[in-house]
């Protein structure tokens, strides 16, 4: 059975006769220079420095008899039809086409109807390509001064008319006459969209006039469309491409498509700009992968059209409001698409400035290092629904959170989603607790912002300094003196709680909605737990039918398993016997007790930070108060009593818990009895 490619089938044995007819060598050595000392011709063993990867020795070999090649500092390896694909950066039935060609080998037939449709494609695209010379015959000429001076004035010199095959349109017309006086049919010049009906006496006009033209090529190179840019500065239209026609499908194609395939193929960044001269001008300067989108935003098949070209394509659109809505927009349309190593990356210009502006004042190097500091699109993502949006109520939180699912929820690919999710929730930290530096600490979650008493933080900010109510306390320190709270034993707790957490979620996919916020708000201890909890958030959206699966698809069946082999799961009343509403109070006092325990010690760990500058009531006022919340977080009648100690004002806290506290309060010289009487 023959391959299919493109509505083609080949026939069996064509791929093994077009193999037969041609010499690798031969096709290989169009590319390369071989190593006479190594090769030996006559038995059809060649060596070459491999055109695939960076070297100076002669790795590269090619088995002439047998018609592979394999490249031993790469790896890279195929036949003839592989060499051409990967060397010339095109899809499989173009290779094909490319070796019949010089292998005088015909290619097979398609249907008659199929056929029919591609001769009046060939026809149209001679039409379209007689159009082009006179064009470019225009530009020479005298009335065509005023389109020379502007293209000199853009930096274009009389080697990149040529290069880019740059024309001229006449105010006065002339293309229709002239196709005519060829001999050209009415129906073809009109199908290939070189002239327009009028509304009113249906007489024809051509289309393009006093317009510079540029000339728009497909994969292959064959002209397909036009792209005209204005000389009257008060004409309707500054720009104006050729219609829809059998050839040309905007939507589908790219300006510039074959050289920058060609050049992504050696390794250049592939560029998507806005237009025509920023794609020139960045050809010109050095960057042979860029293209433009033809006069509309970027589609869904302009996407996978560069994807096929490269894996990771640079955006780089104008740094005014229509670029960055352009972008923006880009962004819904590329997250359902996404896939495993295949994304975009988005480098903004400066306000005001194109490529073209930015290569003619500042030179290549200022592209160089705006590529190189070039977004992540989930970035770009974070930018678009945080920038200008005011998150300072609980309800406008909540808003920025549901517009988050929303994003994430469009992302198809579960693996991606999941990371996806991890990186917004470490953005989310940060934005709804940003860390404070040097003396100033850094981020605390909720607990013990009430005034102590007289109204004075004493210790919190700079030190010595007044802190408002709503700033973060700083977090445990890997160097905090005394604070046992920060060590082992309580990471070990912790993760105990958080295990029950997660296996009840897993046992019950319908909570997670009504949780989901307390699982985006939690610190994992452990990595695994990190990446368990990342992966339930990243599928929040989905049938709670599916949660298991999604998860187990993204992190792998073990990695469940070895949660639920945890023993202390085996005595969750939630996890031995059905009960949803037993499960949701088992994870309401969870999270809370988590949280409560977690704000204590990260209020003790400040307390300790600031003992050095300050002892007064206002620190004793804030252990009593992380004392009584470790009170709060440890009330269950199912706990061990045996491991815990009671304070001298009642409080039941751990043991290290209470000899820290201790330490602490005998540091500052305030008695049990003083502490018990807070």
């Amino acid at each position: 059975m023959g391959r299919d490619i493109a509505g083609m089938s080949l026939p069996p044995g064509f791929l093994d006769e077009l193999r037969s007819r041609i010499s690798l060598s031969q096709v290989v050595g169009r590319k390369v220079s071989w190593d006479a000392r190594k090769s030996n011709q006559g038995k059809g063993d060649m060596w070459a420095s491999c055109p695939f990867h960076q070297e100076k020795s002669a790795s590269f070999h090619v088995d002439d008899r047998k018609g592979f090649f394999y490249c031993f500092g790469c790896h890279a390896k195929g036949d003839a039809i592989g060499f051409v694909k990967d060397s010339e950066n095109v899809g499989f039935m173009e290779a094909v086409q490319i070796l019949a060609a010089e292998a005088g080998l015909p290619m097979p037939q398609r249907d008659p109807v199929a056929q029919q449709r591609s001769d009046r494609r060939g026809q149209l695209a001679e039409v379209m390509e007689q159009a082009v010379q006179w064009f470019r015959l225009q530009l020479r000429s005298s009335g065509a001064l005023g389109a020379r001076d502007y293209l000199e004035g853009r930096g274009i010199d009389a080697d990149a008319v040529q290069r880019w095959e740059i024309g001229f349109a006449p105010e006065n017309g002339g293309l229709l006459r002239h196709l005519r006086e060829k001999g050209i049919a009415p129906d073809l010049i009109e199908g290939a969209g070189l002239v327009a009906r009028s509304d009113r006496g249906g007489d024809v006009y051509e289309r393009f006039r006093g317009r510079i033209i540029y000339p728009i090529r497909d994969a292959r190179g064959r002209a397909m469309a036009l792209g005209g840019r204005a000389m009257d500065p008060n004409a309707r239209a500054k720009y104006l491409n050729s219609p829809e026609t059998e050839l040309f499908d905007k939507g589908r194609s790219l300006y510039n498509h074959a050289a920058a395939r060609e050049a992504a193929g050696k390794g250049a960044p592939l560029i998507v700009a806005e237009g025509y001269m920023d794609v020139i001008a960045l050809a010109e300067a050095g960057f042979a992968g860029a293209v433009a989108p033809l006069g509309t935003a970027i589609t869904e098949h302009q996407l996978r059209l560069l994807w096929r070209i490269s894996p990771e394509p640079v955006i780089a659109l104008d740094g005014d409001t229509a670029g960055l809505r352009a972008a923006m927009r880009l962004i819904d349309v590329a997250l359902p698409l996404l896939e495993a190593g295949q994304s975009l990356r988005f480098c903004i210009l400066p306000e005001g400035r194109d490529p073209d502006d930015l290569l003619r004042s500042d030179g290549p190097g200022a592209i160089k290092a705006l590529l190189e500091r070039s977004e992540a699109m989930v970035d770009l993502l974070w930018r678009r629904e945080t920038e200008g949006r005011p998150i300072d109520s609980p309800e406008r939180r909540a808003a920025l959170d549901k517009a988050l699912r929303e994003a994430l929820a469009r992302i198809a690919d579960p693996s991606i989603r999941s990371h996806y999710a991890e990186a917004i929730k470490e953005r989310r930290q940060t934005l709804f607790a940003p860390r404070r530096t040097g003396s100033e600490g850094g981020p605390s979650r909720g607990f013990g912002q009430g005034r102590p008493p007289g109204g004075a933080y004493a210790g919190g900010g700079a030190r010595g300094g007044r802190r408002p109510p709503w700033a973060p306390l700083a977090p445990a320190q890997a160097s905090t003196r005394a604070s046992i709270l920060a060590a082992g034993d309580a990471s070990v707790e912790d993760s105990l709680r958080e295990a029950v957490i997660l296996a009840v979620l897993l046992h019950y996919p319908k909570l997670l909605a009504r949780f989901e916020e307390d699982l985006d708000r939690l610190d994992c201890a452990r990595p695994e737990f990190a990446r368990l909890a990342g992966a339930l958030l990243a599928h929040a959206g989905a049938p709670p039918e599916a949660l298991r699966e999604n998860v187990e698809s993204v992190l792998g069946r073990d990695a469940l398993e070895n949660l639920m082999a945890l023993r202390h799961l085996s005595v969750v009343p939630a996890l031995r016997d059905p009960d949803e509403d037993m499960a949701a109070l088992c994870l309401a006092e969870e999270f809370a007790k988590l949280a409560a325990r977690r704000g204590a010690r990260r209020e003790i760990d400040e307390a300790v930070q600031d003992f050095d500058t300050v002892a007064d009531e206002g620190l004793t006022w804030r252990l009593g108060q992380a004392a009584e919340a470790l009170q709060r977080a440890q009330r269950s009648e199912t706990e061990d009593r045996t491991e815990y100690e009671i304070a001298p004002n009642g409080v039941r806290m751990n043991r290290r818990e209470k000899s820290a506290l201790d330490g602490l309060l005998d540091k500052i010289g305030m008695s049990k009895e003083d502490n018990s009487r807070k």
